[in-house]
């Protein structure tokens, strides 16, 4: 292992602490720590919200897991989680300029992870959730929403559903239909299938059906969790039953969030100039070059074939946003505003292997927090 490139890389961590400034005298410490440093608490003591300015808590995140669903890995625990954290936090500073801590967790049951991250939460200034497992990751997101007054925001939701829709929006321009107009069809009823599916409702997607192992999700049918009770309700208007095979048959979109392969004599029934976001990483539900035969836009989770759907063109920027607008919580209008401005960064050089900045465009994330920041205030959570 020690010739592999990867741990090469990761040995010794890929994080740091830098202080902001320097102390080389006792005059500086005397400020720096004691005695100066008592003032600036009594000072927070008086007045809470000063905590904002006289601390890094106003750009600091915490990324928190328990391991349980990491990468394609699925539940490896908290140590194994950690490279992955790191690389989060790694992501935050360099893209967005927001300081991250990465937090594992050893509990897995969602009342414990709530009350431990609540009683962390006056330490920073917003919280990112990561790789843990549907369906506690939605209760999870929901309570300390409730309890917290700082962003919380679970990326393998959120972050995918804002790159899948911004897209999905330049994708649907390119093939001069409307959102209204499209049928989709989604594999996956985890945390971004669920997610996904939401906000392209949010947007005012057509008609939108989504597929778990037993099949389309329809109301009344055996089984189904609370969440998935919620998606039936809000999304087969058509009241497909049965298969994904067969609820892709004429449908404009394949939105793929599972590990499921789809046949190629599947995907050739889909409408003409269909739309195919095959996101499964490392092996998409239907490998670009079959997907290329049937779609007239395609994109993966992968790098190595154009437009990526990478959650790293959203969290940073969400972020970066919510704490310039000092939020107390990230609302499904500043979602919606990320992937808005995310799609309009893709103007007049739109093309079928272009619906998508790159991670690596250095619009994307001053875009995203702009919009981001905007709404906040606009959805009075703002407090700055």
């Amino acid at each position: 292992m020690t010739d592999d490139p990867a741990f090469v890389l990761h040995e010794g961590g890929k994080l740091n602490v830098v202080s902001s400034v320097d102390v080389n005298d006792n005059e500086g410490l005397s400020l720096a720590y004691t005695p100066g440093v008592a003032r600036v608490c009594s000072g927070i003591a008086e007045t809470p919200d000063l905590v904002d300015t006289y601390t890094w808590r106003s750009n600091l995140v915490a990324v928190v897991t328990d391991g349980s669903a990491v990468l394609g890995l699925g539940d490896i625990g908290p140590e194994a989680a950690l490279p992955v954290m790191e690389g989060k936090a790694l992501l935050f500073n360099q893209f967005a300029g927001v300081n991250a801590v990465p937090i594992a967790l050893s509990c897995n049951e969602a009342d414990a992870i709530v009350e431990t991250v609540e009683r962390m939460a006056p330490s920073f200034g917003g919280v990112n959730l990561e790789d843990i497992a549907a369906p506690r990751c939605f209760d999870i997101e929901r309570q300390l929403r409730e309890r917290l007054d700082i962003p919380v925001f679970h990326d393998d939701q959120h972050g995918t559903a804002i790159v899948t829709v911004a897209a999905l929006r330049n994708a649907v321009r390119l093939t001069g239909r409307g959102f209204d107009e499209l049928r989709v069809v989604v594999s996956g009823a985890g945390a971004a299938g669920v997610a996904v599916t939401k906000m392209l409702v949010d947007s005012g997607i057509g008609d939108i059906a989504v597929a778990d192992s037993k099949g389309v999700i329809y109301e009344g049918r055996e089984g189904l969790t609370p969440i998935k009770e919620d998606i039936a309700q809000i999304s087969n208007k058509a009241g497909l039953r049965g298969s994904i095979e067969t609820a892709l048959e004429g449908a404009d979109v394949f939105i793929g969030l599972s590990a499921g392969e789809i046949p190629e004599s599947v995907v050739a029934t889909m409408a003409d100039d269909a739309i195919i976001f095959a996101m499964a990483n490392p092996n998409p539900e239907v490998h670009p070059e079959v997907a290329h035969r049937h779609a007239s836009v395609v994109a993966t989770g992968r790098s190595d074939f154009p437009n990526q759907i990478n959650n790293v063109l959203a969290f940073p920027g969400v972020f970066r946003g919510a704490l310039d607008a000092r939020a107390t919580d990230v609302t499904e209008g500043m979602k919606l505003a990320a992937a808005t401005a995310l799609a309009d960064l893709v103007s007049d050089d739109l093309a079928g292997d272009y619906i998508i900045p790159s991670t690596f465009d250095s619009r994307v994330v001053p875009a995203v927090a702009a919009a981001v920041a905007q709404q906040a205030r606009a959805d009075g959570v703002a407090r700055a």
